[in-house]
């Protein structure tokens, strides 16, 4: 029997929240000229939005070089401009969103094992992180198994790209070079790959951010030509791509003419007048490669764009004729290039779909089969398999006669849940646990059931396999796909997310575990609360819970369950007794709903922080305007605020003294066009009294950047503190921030996470009191990260202190800081 290699392309590119990916002539055509073209690229940077979407769209649909991308990082450390995610959830969508660049741009997406833990200012504390090896290792993997002809780097690696995580990449890609060709590095490696030399690495450089690095003496190519296949630019795609990054806000306009690319070779020989020079970009690489070339030219020469199916005949005579060429990694890759034109050529549909989006186990899932010759090619139905079961079919395929049946998957209790596969263990410092060497580097979490078909096209064997998807018609937005997920048959939610106990005015709390049933259950249950020294535990009682109903327990969580500690956490967990058969349900799900990326579910256990410290607050309402979303109105409510959310309407029909303080979210002016209008309104109050707190705003050109935001003049700088741990003093000492109604001191900035504070102010105006000195090792004080004017009767505060992130982590230090923020028009005497 004849091996054949599995394509997931053709399932993959319809993996988003869309209809099925339709596939033109124009890409069939493009597809037979790529057949000729026998060179890679690898670009190589450190987070989702470095990659230079035009040069990797130039290199795929212009070039038909196999292109690539590297990320490092996912992503996770940044901030989101399109709701709360932040972390490793903030990650999964920035994942998902340079997926859908690439399908745009064309080229493809890899990963490393880093960490983004959020900015970094130069490689060595980015190391301290990273372990620099092991990502090594990862990046010698991807080159090994890729064996790009040429490496790219958006950064130097001599700091001008800022950012360490930037200048990190580009030392580890040019290590990296060297290493991939050494078979003493990573030998470990050698059961998969082979060692690869690329012929050089080339520092894409650039002129962005005030910073010019380009020279007239290096190496230029234009980009910006016009595809008339496509009928579109490269920057015309390019844009489309970028525009992909929304959680950052990066949409883009498209770009015509010319457009022009510099490089600087930091290894291997210079190039001259082609990227790829001197690397054979054709079947003369390949011994025997010219019956093929032939073949191909003769195929593309003579392609019918009204009747592609007229093509098999010749696609069928290359495979064959590639089958002949000894095994090797060209080889490889154009039969599974040819086998995905011979099923694009033949309008072959084929689906494997669902009703339901989760898999619950235990259940019976119903997965409807569908496969249509919309082209009367040549094709035969051979054998269909899923889940370990397989039918046979031997059948011919009627023309655009959709052929189709009904297979039931049974949800085994044993497989996994589906869950990204980078998140199965818990992660080390800066870094993901994989273990499993050939899943390093993969973009996406593997489908939770795939769909193989077997078929012959034109006499060929081919075999496609697809994920099972989830599809349904949205009134509005019609027909759409989503992926399946695996699910338990109960998981858990626990809320509040925090509770805290002031030392001094302890209460008993309450908390609320809600018990979802994924599937019908008739049962018992027993639920239970875990601390790390008590537990709580109700009795068993009768459970029937018809599918996705839920149940919830209430429990009192008195305060000696943190005495003596400063904080704790609670598990939540559930025993159910079903027959004979006893299952504990601890896991909680997450799931991420945007338009633009497929919905993206996860698993984590749910525990609630206890926290137990001083911490005095006063003045009882806060109104708060959301920025680009955070978690900070929840952590207020958990100190003893009333919080009320202030839209553009409360803002403008409130009596805003009725608030004791008034807090803007992070970004708030970047995100809200209207608040420049309610600037007088905002000042007045501040005038009269109120207490005005903004959260850091960017210097970026997201909306209105230049918005008046207080009452005197003041800028806002890129300056930041990312050490955690920094050292911080206390410029105003006697200043009523840091009195009332807490002292705070030293120990108020332990334990901080991430980073101490961005987008610091600078330039202030003489009224503004700066409070806090602190700088990253090695630089100047900088007191911008809290800078507080009194105005009128009352006070504005500009803050780049990261209270999103502090706050939702436990940090005592900053409740009760963000506590002494809103005592500020507190007239009683400190």
């Amino acid at each position: 029997m004849k091996k054949t290699l599995a394509i997931i392309g053709l399932a993959l590119c319809c993996f988003a929240a869309k209809a099925q990916q339709t596939v033109t002539s124009a890409d069939i055509f493009l597809g037979l000229k790529k057949l000729n073209v026998l060179g890679s690229v690898l670009y190589v940077a450190a987070h989702p939005d470095d990659e230079n979407t035009r040069l990797l769209t130039w290199l795929s649909k212009d070039r038909l070089y196999r292109t690539g991308y590297l990320s490092l990082t996912r992503g996770d450390g940044g901030q989101n401009l399109i709701g709360d995610e932040q972390g490793v959830a903030l990650g999964m969508i920035r994942t998902q969103e340079l997926l859908a660049a690439r399908r745009i741009d064309g080229a493809e997406q890899f990963f490393s094992r880093a960490f983004d833990f959020g900015f970094s200012k130069n490689p060595q504390e980015t190391f301290t992180k990273w372990d620099r090896e092991t990502i090594l290792a990862d990046v010698v993997w991807t080159i090994r198994r890729f064996q790009p002809d040429v490496i790219i780097t958006r950064f130097p690696t001599t700091g001008e790209g800022g950012h360490g995580h930037h200048t990190a990449s580009a030392i580890l890609a040019n290590e990296a070079f060297k290493a991939a060709a050494d078979p003493k590095r990573f030998p470990d490696q050698l059961k998969w790959v082979q060692p690869w030399q690329a012929k050089r690495i080339l520092w894409n450089t650039f002129n962005f951010g005030g910073n010019n690095t380009q020279r007239p003496d290096q190496f230029t190519i234009d980009v910006g030509g016009f595809n008339p296949v496509l009928g579109k630019s490269y920057g015309e795609i390019a844009a489309e791509s970028r525009s992909q990054h929304k959680s950052q806000g990066f949409g883009v306009p498209r770009s015509r003419g010319a457009a022009m690319e510099y490089f600087a070779t930091t290894g291997g020989s210079a190039p001259t007048s082609d990227i790829l020079e001197g690397v054979e970009t054709d079947w003369k690489r390949v011994a025997g490669g010219a019956e093929v070339a032939a073949l191909i030219k003769a195929a593309s020469t003579s392609f019918d764009f009204l009747q592609p199916q007229k093509s098999l005949p010749q696609l069928a005579a290359i495979y064959k004729a590639l089958e002949k060429l000894p095994e090797g990694y060209w080889r490889n890759q154009k039969m599974g290039e040819v086998r995905q034109l011979m099923a694009w050529c033949s309008g072959l549909f084929m689906e494997a779909t669902t009703s339901v989006q989760n898999a619950v186990k235990g259940d019976t899932l119903r997965v409807g089969i569908n496969v249509i010759n919309r082209n009367d090619a040549p094709v035969k139905w051979n054998r269909f398999s899923l889940a370990g079961r397989d039918t046979l079919l031997n059948t011919a395929l009627p023309a655009n006669r959709n052929i189709g049946f009904v297979h039931h998957v049974y949800v085994a209790p044993e497989l996994p849940n589906t869950q990204p596969y980078w998140l199965r263990e818990k992660m080390q410092e800066g870094m993901f646990t994989i273990r499993d060497q050939q899943l390093i580097g993969q973009p996406d979490i593997t489908p939770a059931f795939t769909a193989s078909f077997s078929l012959d096209i034109a006499g060929v064997p081919v075999q496609f396999n697809l994920p099972v998807q989830y599809k349904y018609t949205d009134p509005v937005k019609g027909e759409l796909l989503q992926p399946v997920f695996v699910m338990p048959a109960a998981t858990v939610f626990s809320t509040p997310d925090l509770m805290i106990y002031p030392k001094g005015a302890e209460q008993p709390k309450a908390m609320q575990v809600q018990l979802n049933a994924n599937r019908r259950l008739q049962a018992s249950a027993a639920v239970a609360v875990r601390s790390s020294d008590k537990e709580i535990t109700q009795p068993y009682q009768p459970l029937a819970l018809e599918k996705n109903a839920a149940r919830t327990f209430n429990f009192t969580i008195d305060p000696k369950q943190v005495e003596g500690r400063e904080r704790d956490a609670l598990q939540a967990f559930a025993t159910i007794k079903e027959g004979n058969n006893e299952q504990e349900a601890y896991l909680s799900t997450t799931s991420i709903n945007y338009d633009h990326i497929p919905t993206i579910r996860y698993f984590y256990n749910d525990d609630v922080k206890m926290l137990h410290f001083p911490l005095k607050t006063v003045g009882k309402r806060i109104g708060y305007i959301t920025g680009a979303g955070d978690k900070v109105p929840a952590a207020l409510e958990e100190m003893g605020y009333e919080v009320v959310v202030l839209d553009e309407k409360g803002l403008l029909r409130n009596n805003l003294q009725q608030y004791d303080a008034i807090i803007t979210g992070v970004r708030a002016y970047n995100t809200n066009d209207w608040l420049q209008p309610q600037y007088e309104k905002l000042m007045q109050y501040v005038q009269e009294g109120g207490n005005l707190i903004v959260q850091y705003n960017t210097s970026s050109q997201v909306g209105p950047l230049k918005a008046r935001i207080a009452p005197y003049p003041f800028d806002i700088t890129r300056n930041r503190v990312t050490d955690e741990n920094a050292a911080v003093s206390f410029l105003l000492p006697n200043h009523p921030v840091l009195n009332f109604p807490n002292k705070i001191g030293a120990d108020d900035f332990k334990g901080w996470i991430q980073e101490r504070s961005i987008y610091h102010g600078t330039s202030p105006d003489p009224a503004f009191e700066k409070v806090l000195g602190m700088s990253d090792p090695g630089e100047s004080s900088d007191g911008g990260s809290l800078m507080i004017a009194k105005y009128g009767k009352g006070f504005f505060t500009y803050t780049g202190l990261v209270f999103f992130r502090e706050l939702p982590a436990g940090v005592p230090g900053a409740y009760r800081l963000m506590a002494n923020l809103i005592a500020l028009n507190n007239k009683k005497a400190f």
